[in-house]
């Protein structure tokens, strides 16, 4: 790829953007019950998840676009992605 793309290990960036929740210890029991271990794989007993998010940052470090929606199974479409990408591009 000719841009960078973000993995965000512990959350770190997505607490700054407040893009992160606790499960609830009542649904912890619920997520277990799925075979979903979150300490396992996050690494860590902090039971978080980040929101999905998607941001376009210029060269300058400046956000021209984002795309947060708290509902994991609502995604921008790549093509709007990359229709952003290429309209950034100049700026």
């Amino acid at each position: 790829m000719t841009f960078e793309v973000l993995s965000d290990v512990g959350n770190q960036v997505a607490h700054k953007f407040g893009l992160v929740f606790t499960i609830p210890e009542a649904l912890r029991p619920i997520y277990q019950g799925f075979d979903i271990d979150l300490p396992a794989i996050d690494g860590d007993e902090t039971f978080e998840l980040p929101i999905p998010a998607t941001y376009v940052v210029n060269s300058d470090g400046v956000i021209v676009h984002a795309f947060v929606n708290p509902d994991y199974t609502q995604r921008q479409d790549p093509e709007e992605i990359i229709t952003i990408l290429r309209g950034t591009a100049n700026l």
